[in-house]
């Protein structure tokens, strides 16, 4: 018989393994970290890895559900993972929000003068 729970690698939390709106749950909902445990599909647990699983970003599917990215510390895979009803909703809009706090173009800072600006000069008067 299998466990119906998991302890959290990475926080600690008891996790319940049932959660709702998905079937196999494979993170943790508290802090959305998993552990690289699936091969091939979901809940066939035949990796040989079982490294830490990062969650790095979230996409939508089809009908607007929600999908965890996570990339595993150990191996570099990734792994796409449905949401729960009960994942941390901050956390989640963090992960949407991250690429709008970084740029897709490296910017360089501006380049500093080598010597200021001049001022411009003051015209004389004409009488």
């Amino acid at each position: 018989m299998f466990a119906r729970s998991f302890s959290c690698e990475h926080c600690g939390v008891e996790v319940s393994l049932d959660a709702p709106g998905t079937t196999h749950r494979n993170h943790c909902p508290s802090c959305l970290w998993s552990r690289h445990l699936d091969r091939n599909v979901p809940g066939d647990r035949k990796a040989d890895c079982t490294g830490g699983m990062e969650p790095i970003a979230v996409t939508v599917r089809g009908e607007g559900r929600w999908v965890l990215i996570h990339r595993c510390t150990n191996c570099g895979r990734l792994r796409l993972n449905k949401t729960a009803g009960d994942d941390n909703v901050l956390l989640l809009m963090r992960l949407a929000a991250l690429p709008l706090s970084m740029p897709f173009i490296p910017f360089a800072p501006e380049p500093t003068p080598a010597t200021p600006p001049r001022k411009p000069r003051a015209r004389k008067a004409t009488a």
